[in-house]
């Protein structure tokens, strides 16, 4: 799920060097913190959060296939 967050917030933004995911994992959920530039940040988010909508929704449906919850926290 890490690499696949970092490899769509990357395709995203003007600065794919400055763009980290720490993994936090818990015994049924695990919280994904996507950290970008600040320039970048309006890119990952999109107007009216749909950008970020559209990669929660990917998130969902990978992690359902694995049988786990993840959720993505954007970290401004």
């Amino acid at each position: 799920m890490k690499e696949l967050i970092k490899c769509i917030a990357q395709a995203l933004v003007d600065y794919p060097e400055k763009v980290t995911v720490i993994e936090i994992e818990g015994s049924q959920t695990s919280v994904l913190e996507l950290t970008v530039a600040k320039e970048d940040l309006g890119k990952i988010i999109g107007k009216h959060g749909r950008t970020a909508g559209a990669i929660r929704t990917l998130l969902s449906a990978a992690s359902a296939k694995a049988r786990k919850r993840t959720v993505l926290e954007i970290i401004e």
